[in-house]
């Protein structure tokens, strides 16, 4: 029986946490997509891992029997998938760095140019990403080191460097009620629709809905963008606004789009 590594990784933060809230939390992904993963890999294994109750996840037998092999499973998988990988890039001499739409901006290219200053004999691979996997490949093994938005899944289990630190600004459509002003207070904004990132993007979407900030009032979802395309037509045509990196005034300017300030977050 084949398994995905990545239902086994969501059993073990359940198991680990006892409370889905948390467990979703932690893995940075929505709770009812942790639920609907926690059910599949019982329905693979045609056995019941967990018993739900007011007070969290409960083990059943079954799922203590599963949740002491399954961390060092994982662990002797992650080394062995690490050793194969860095073997095949190593012996190419290629690094595989993922990046996520203007995450360094125009950084990325001073990065890498010092990486080939420093390794002439190296050969470095770009790798874009859709907005569904923030991690750029990390996550997979499909990158060796990633050009990333903070936060990401996973994020402590990696070694983080910060590069540059900017505001969040809002993207509005041209003709915005809005758009005339010079800064914008987030409050004002808390009942406008705002395009998201797809669900499968966890605490990564949720920071750049700000839902923190909100002051318990609900987001309203006007479109899921997957790619900056995506994102700058559904934002140009008025199907909703968007927090975005201050960078991105200077990298994706249109005449149908305006990008302002944002106080409040």
């Amino acid at each position: 029986m084949d398994i995905d590594t990545r239902l086994l990784r969501y059993f073990n933060a359940v198991a680990e946490e006892g409370n889905l809230t948390r467990a979703a939390q932690r893995l940075f992904i929505a709770q009812p997509s942790l639920t609907k993963q926690i059910k599949q890999l019982e329905s693979n294994l045609g056995l019941e891992l967990f018993v739900r109750s007011r007070a969290g996840m409960e083990l059943t037998p079954a799922g203590r029997a599963l949740a002491d092999e399954v961390l060092e499973l994982l662990r002797g998988w992650d080394r062995s998938l690490r050793c194969a990988r860095r073997a095949a890039t190593t012996s190419a001499r290629v690094l595989r760095v993922g990046f996520v739409a203007s995450a360094a901006n125009e950084k990325t290219q001073e990065i890498i140019a010092e990486f080939t200053r420093r390794r002439p004999d190296w050969r470095v691979e770009l790798r874009q990403t859709e907005w569904s996997d923030p991690t750029a490949g990390l996550a997979t093994g499909d990158a060796d080191a990633a050009l990333l938005r903070l936060p990401f899944p996973g994020q402590r289990e990696l070694h983080v460097r910060i590069l540059i630190t900017e505001p969040r600004w809002i993207a509005l459509p041209a003709g915005h009620r809005l758009a005339p002003r010079a800064e914008v207070p987030f409050s004002e904004l808390y009942d406008e629709p705002f395009v998201a990132t797809p669900e499968a993007s966890g605490w990564w979407r949720e920071y750049w809905l700000a839902t923190e900030e909100r002051e318990g009032r609900p987001v309203r979802i006007g479109a899921v963008a997957h790619n900056p395309d995506e994102w700058l037509n559904a934002v140009a045509h008025g199907r909703g606004v968007s927090l975005t990196p201050e960078a991105t005034a200077r990298f994706y300017q249109r005449p149908d789009l305006v990008y302002r300030p944002v106080t409040g977050v």
